[in-house]
């Protein structure tokens, strides 16, 4: 379940991803497609963030670093949620580009994130 859930969650970020970027070049401006397609991976994210918590509860040890688990996760967190207050204040076809390339910067975090908790050591 945890593994289906890690795979639909970086396929999510990387369309958001696409899709941010494909309307940036097409000089569209940050619009709702893609702040919402921002606000669905961050959504991902906090879900991510409650399996994180309750993992270890039901006996889901980490496999690697946990503080390297929690670097990334924070830092997923919070990338989306500054790239989306800039591109909202800024209003150009750039912030689109660039909420693109944070959300394919999750995608590669949250890969990471599941090898560092279930790959690893395994």
């Amino acid at each position: 379940m945890i593994e289906w859930f890690t795979t639909v969650q970086v396929i999510v970020a990387c369309a958001a991803g696409v899709l941010c970027i494909v309307l940036g070049l097409a000089k569209r401006l940050p619009g709702d497609l893609s702040m919402g397609a921002v606000a669905l991976v961050e959504l991902l994210l906090i879900v991510q963030l409650v399996i994180a918590i309750v993992a270890p509860a039901v006996g889901n040890e980490p496999s690697g670093s946990l503080a390297e688990f929690y670097i990334y996760l924070i830092s997923a967190l919070i990338l989306p949620l500054a790239g989306g207050f800039w591109a909202l204040i800024e209003r150009n076809r750039w912030s689109t580009i660039i909420l693109g390339g944070v959300c394919l910067a999750i995608a590669v975090m949250v890969y990471r994130m599941s090898q560092i908790w279930f790959v690893q050591g395994v």
